[in-house]
Order: C-alpha cells, then structure tokens, then sequence
C-alpha cells in the first residue's frame, strides 16, 4: 500500500486529535464529575428523605426521578462540550420516546397511574383495602405496581394503571369503624330484653370505642323471626379481631340470661282419615 497514505492518514487523525482532544478531555472531566457529584446529591436527598416525613412510596419515586434528571442533564452538558447541538438532542430524546412510548403502552398506563395514586393519596402502605375483590393490607406501592397482603397470606401484584381505574374501598382511613351484627330472634322474645342483654355483652369488649354510641335496634320484622342489628364502634384497624369477639361475646351473655336464638321448625299435621 501507498506509503503516502499512511502518512496522509496519521496527518489526519493527529490533526482530529489536536481539534477534539481538549473537548474530549474536558468533556471526560467533567463527566466524572458529574457522577461524582450525583452520588454526593443523591445521597443527601436519601438522608433528607429519611428523616422526613414523606411516605415510602413517594421516597422511592422521588429518589428514581431524580438520578433520571440528573443524569439526563449530564449527558446534555456533556453532548454540547463536544459541540453536538441541542436540536439534536432534542430530535434523539423525541425519537426514543416515541419509540418506548408504542413499546410500552401498559408501562406508561400503569406509571401514569402510580403518579396519581402517590399524588391523591387514595391509599398508603399498611392501609386495608378492597380493589377489585382483592381484600388486602398494602405492602408496597411501586411506580408500576401496587402489592397488597391478603388475611391468607398472599401476595397479589397489581398494575396502578388497573388501581387508579378502579374503585378503592379503604377500610383503614378512617380511624374508628363501625360493627354491625346481625341476630335473629323468636317473636315472644321481649325487644327490651334483647337490647339490654346485647347491649352488655357488647359493653365488655377492651376495645370499644366508648365515646361513640352502642346500638340495638328492630331492623326487620321477618316471616318467621325478628331480625335485629347491633352496632359498635371500634378502631378500624382491630375491626375483624373486634368483630369475631363481639360476635361471641354476644353469645356467650344470651346463653347466660337464657335467652335463646330461635330455629326453624316446621310443623306437621296429620289428617285423620276418618
């Protein structure tokens, strides 16, 4: 091969070297920098987050949406020390996000719907909620998914996209929450009586909210019985511990005044065929 080329070949890559070498360099410089620096920011927003009062899930949110704006603006300094325009920045980011926005339409969905729920608020972590009947304590609350822990011990994973959409029926934002039992008695069986009998049973729970009321009311006159609703208050997040021991507690001071829960009874009668 023509030796001249080679010569005309290292004239020319010395000559790129001089024109982009200081560039290149202060562009490296700066980009190790740059990370530096991030890891120092970053690591101060993880300390402020921790001793705040922000919730976990948005402490992760925040923390994850910062790297990403930080490290996108490092790569446009960077691109424009070594003279790439901003248009064409501009045009790169535009193309990408087309592109991943139609590759990932259910991604953005449920990222969408993560943004709202961390903004609204409609739940927290440890909150009890029933979401297309799913009953379940909130254990953790991503950008994309919400977890939730149900009473048997399973762990459903829901797109935020599908939550956000839905109904929240949240059983623990309240603090206190109502208890309603529902007792059926015979007839004869003096209304008085009933109240005052279910009335104390109810009484004897530790944790009944006392500053609000106890109720015993006929809700029903039936076919065959009366169908009577009791109600209590206690806090929400003892409602079913509450609800299993006032239901027996019930019980237990019927049996001891004898007043007994009616059964059905069907009455035969035999003709006399004569």
């Amino acid at each position: 091969m023509d030796k001249n080329f080679w010569v005309k070949l290292k004239s020319q890559l010395l000559e790129f070297l001089l024109e982009i070498g200081p560039e290149l360099i202060y562009a490296l410089v700066i980009l190790i920098f740059g990370i530096f620096l991030i890891k120092i920011l970053m690591r101060i927003l993880k300390g402020t987050l921790r001793k705040s009062r922000v919730e976990l899930s948005l402490k992760t949110f925040l923390e994850s949406l910062s790297v990403f704006l930080l490290y996108g603006f490092l790569f446009f300094v960077v691109g424009s020390i070594l003279g790439i325009k901003t248009t064409s920045f501009i045009a790169v980011f535009g193309a990408a996000g087309i592109a991943i926005g139609l590759a990932l339409q259910g991604s953005l969905s449920n990222f969408a719907g993560g943004v709202l729920i961390l903004v609204f608020k409609p739940f927290k972590i440890g909150d009890l909620i029933n979401v297309n009947d799913n009953l379940g304590f909130v254990e953790q609350i991503d950008i994309l998914y919400t977890r939730i822990k149900t009473f048997d011990g399973r762990i459903i994973t829901m797109p935020n996209g599908n939550v956000s959409n839905s109904d929240v029926d949240n059983r623990t934002m309240e603090k206190y929450r109502r208890i309603d039992l529902d007792l059926k008695f015979s007839f004869d069986t003096d209304m008085d009586e009933i109240r005052r009998v279910v009335t104390n049973g109810m009484n004897t729970h530790p944790k009944l909210a006392t500053h609000l009321p106890v109720d015993v009311w006929l809700n029903e006159i039936g076919e065959y019985q009366m169908k009577i609703k009791a109600r209590c208050w206690v806090e929400s997040i003892e409602f079913w511990p509450a609800y299993w021991e006032q239901l027996e507690a019930v019980k237990k001071e019927l049996d001891r005044e004898g007043i007994i829960i009616p059964i059905p009874k069907h009455k035969i009668y035999k003709e006399d065929p004569s």
